[in-house]
């Protein structure tokens, strides 16, 4: 019996070599099984992400943005493009829109909203809101391409430090806004791919609501608004009590307009300055959503460096004094071009300027521009250079996105 179980060595490790062979080849059978079932499965999960794919995805971070989003939606609408308006504002006016193309939905505030954004499934996403994938807005895997649209003229490296970086496009109003850019881009290995000139939709739209309510004439006191950016560097936190105070010594109407921002960054200023000037005949404060009533009802608007200037001065045709407050670019992309802004440069050409030493004599100031004229010239000469497709904004705006699906969709 012990015979018959003997194996001589070279038989055995023949057989050996065999039983080896033989696991290793079923271990690679098992792996290259393994491995197209994994790609099967990643087939069908890529077939099922770009089946579930949105073609295009408006995102709002706040109804105040409805201004310039609205006209582009009308427009998108018209051309029967299925479009998702996504808002983290439950009141967002976008809401009560009876559109048969676009799907508005509030995708909750804060935290919840962003969530929301970072596992989007969509073609492009279409933005106001800068710092992409600096802050808690990330990009999502499953987005193929992301656009901004600046909110205001102008300021476009006055953003928050990166806002951009992330962003695949941006969309912008005039030629300074791309030298800035260009400047602020050259050589980062993270910038944006595409930039699209197009003009200012909000502005188109505000010009047309002007030709069809013009200004009352005013019977009584004429209106003083103040109407500030917001941060460390804007009126009310430079200058704050003793501007309200000086302007309340006037015979005008006052009304106060904070940015909408401060409610929110500068809660306890808004609180203490409200508390301290509640409103009366003289004074009023004003949050509308659409600043176009208390624009339209102005007859001349002090402020620093905020985009409301262009709105009063270009769209209104109204006159403007700017406050000289101190920028501090410290925490804004503009900090790494070591230049003074190109909005703020251009201040001195639409209105005068208003340091603290003349606040005691601020009531004859306003006396002598709120009906002057010699500024009208030079405010038609920076429309020439800010307001580019007047009228027709959103109508380029929304052939470019158009066009950029069908592009990304031909891939």
């Amino acid at each position: 019996m012990e015979l018959l179980l003997y194996i001589d060595p070279g038989t055995g490790s023949m057989l050996f070599t065999i039983i080896i062979g033989m696991v290793g080849a079923l271990v690679y059978l098992f792996r290259v099984g393994v491995m197209k079932i994994k790609m099967i499965l990643s087939k069908d999960k890529a077939a099922k992400i770009n089946e579930n794919k949105l073609p295009l995805v408006i995102f709002s971070d706040h109804k105040r943005y409805w201004t310039t989003f609205e006209p582009i939606c009308d427009e998108l609408e018209k051309r029967e493009q299925i479009t998702y308006f996504y808002t983290m504002s439950e009141d967002d006016p976008a809401l009560k829109k009876d559109y048969k193309y676009i799907k508005c939905e509030f995708i909750g505030s804060g935290n919840t909203g962003f969530s929301r954004m970072n596992l989007l499934n969509a073609k492009i996403v279409f933005a106001t809101t800068p710092n992409l994938d600096v802050y808690q807005w990330r990009r999502s895997k499953q987005v193929d391409y992301y656009v901004h649209i600046p909110h205001a003229p102008g300021k476009i490296t006055m953003y928050r430090m990166f806002a951009l970086n992330f962003y695949d496009a941006v969309m912008y109003s005039d030629d300074h806004q791309k030298m800035d850019m260009d400047k602020l881009f050259d050589g980062k290995a993270f910038c944006p791919k595409e930039f699209i000139k197009v003009g200012i939709p909000y502005m188109d739209e505000m010009y047309k609501r002007i030709q069809a309510n013009p200004p009352a004439p005013s019977n009584g006191k004429k209106t003083v608004l103040l109407a500030p950016s917001w941060g460390p560097s804007a009126i009310l936190s430079v200058h704050g009590e003793k501007i309200i105070d000086a302007l309340l010594k006037t015979d005008y109407n006052i009304i106060i307009r904070p940015h909408p921002q401060s409610f929110s960054a500068e809660k306890e200023l808004m609180d203490k300055f409200m508390a301290k000037y509640p409103e009366s005949d003289k004074l009023s404060w004003n949050r509308d959503n659409d600043n176009f009533d208390v624009l339209n009802r102005s007859d001349i608007l002090i402020s620093d460096f905020s985009a409301v200037m262009y709105d009063f001065a270009l769209v209104f045709n109204k006159p403007i004094i700017y406050a000289s407050s101190q920028f501090d670019p410290a925490v804004y992309d503009q900090y790494f071009l070591d230049e003074e802004p190109w909005v703020i440069q251009i201040l001195p050409q639409l209105g005068p300027a208003l340091d603290e030493a003349q606040f005691d004599n601020i009531g004859s100031i306003i006396d002598e521009y709120i009906n002057d004229v010699k500024y009208r010239e030079n405010r038609e000469k920076v429309i020439e250079e800010m307001w580019p497709n007047i009228g027709t904004s959103s109508q380029v705006i929304a052939e470019y996105l158009i066009n950029k699906l069908k592009e990304l969709s031909d891939k």
